[in-house]
């Protein structure tokens, strides 16, 4: 019997407001910028390109090209698309003060 496997697609799992919250702060916990927008793009894919360019007001190609592989978005994109999906950023200290 031969078992048939399929690519694990984390937009498969992106169903609530909360998944991608949680989704979205574990990649920016890593600090790292691949991260992130490796994990927008799959948010995007979750909740449709079209919709979040419409909603960030990103045009649908510069969308792409902003959270493509290895792309580096700018600040005021990463703010429209964090509006668009009514999230906010929120900083706190790495460390408590003692």
């Amino acid at each position: 019997m031969t078992e048939t496997l399929t690519p694990f697609d984390a937009a498969a799992y992106l169903k609530s407001d909360s998944d991608i919250a949680e989704y979205l702060a574990a990649a920016f916990e890593t600090n790292d910028a691949d991260d992130v927008t490796h994990a927008l793009a799959t948010i995007a894919r979750a909740r449709g390109m079209t919709d979040l360019s419409r909603r960030s007001g990103v045009a649908r190609g510069s969308l792409y090209k902003a959270i493509g592989e290895g792309a580096n978005p700018t600040l005021g994109t990463l703010l429209s698309l964090m509006s668009a999906l009514d999230m906010n950023l929120t900083v706190k200290p790495k460390r408590v003060a003692a």
